[in-house]
């Protein structure tokens, strides 16, 4: 049995799905911790040793753990959310659990490429913490930003298709039902070629706007 067009269509909206909701709810989760990380790490704005060093280990641990493995692990957390440890929405629950501390991470990177004159200069003006954040750390940092989500989108997809492994839908779940399982080698090559075009058009897009906020 070929893959259809129409099946091909539904695994591409799928992939855009899982990815979109991930993105979204592990950018909620990630940016304040990135943020956290930089503010209350030693001589910051906000310097807080006890706050800092209980997130940069935790965040650390689950940066260690391998999607897959993640994913198996937090069934039992995935069912108690979304009654469900299969399909579309449930791999929603351990790709944002991956990508959250990801992005953390990534955000704390390029808010450490902020000169730290400006903060100083925020200081000097007597701007509080939040509006140094808010104002200049962010500001400054947007275009690296950009590019760290860029980042994160395109580790989302690839988790998108190990995802398909268990089941979860989407175009991996078509690359390894039809394509590998059944040695269906044109299937698998469309999926590649299908995941190559939506990563490539990402990271165009990511540079695209990253250009566009240095120069102005």
């Amino acid at each position: 049995m070929e893959v259809t067009s129409e099946q091909l269509s539904t695994a591409f909206i799928e992939t855009l799905y899982m990815v979109t909701w991930s993105l979204l709810f592990a950018c909620l989760i990630g940016i304040p911790l990135g943020v956290l990380l930089v503010v209350t790490r030693k001589g910051h704005i906000l310097q807080n040793t006890l706050i800092f060093n209980i997130l940069n280990p935790i965040i650390n641990i689950l940066r260690s753990v391998p999607f897959i493995i993640l994913l198996v692990a937090l069934i039992p957390v995935t069912r108690f959310i979304v009654d469900s440890s299969i399909g579309v929405k449930a791999a929603i629950v351990p790709l944002v659990f991956y990508a959250g501390p990801y992005i953390a991470r990534l955000v704390e990177n390029s808010l450490l490429e902020v000169d730290q004159g400006i903060i100083e200069a925020a200081q000097a003006m007597g701007a509080n913490a939040w509006q140094i954040i808010w104002r200049f750390m962010l500001p400054e940092g947007l275009s690296s930003l950009v590019l760290t989500l860029t980042t994160a989108t395109i580790g989302l997809v690839g988790a998108t298709a190990m995802a398909g492994v268990v089941g979860a839908g989407g175009i991996g779940n078509l690359a390894i039902t039809y394509g590998y399982q059944r040695y269906d080698n044109i299937t698998m090559l469309v999926t590649v070629i299908i995941l190559v075009v939506i990563v490539q058009s990402v990271q165009s897009l990511g540079n695209f706007i990253s250009r566009k906020i240095r120069r102005r």
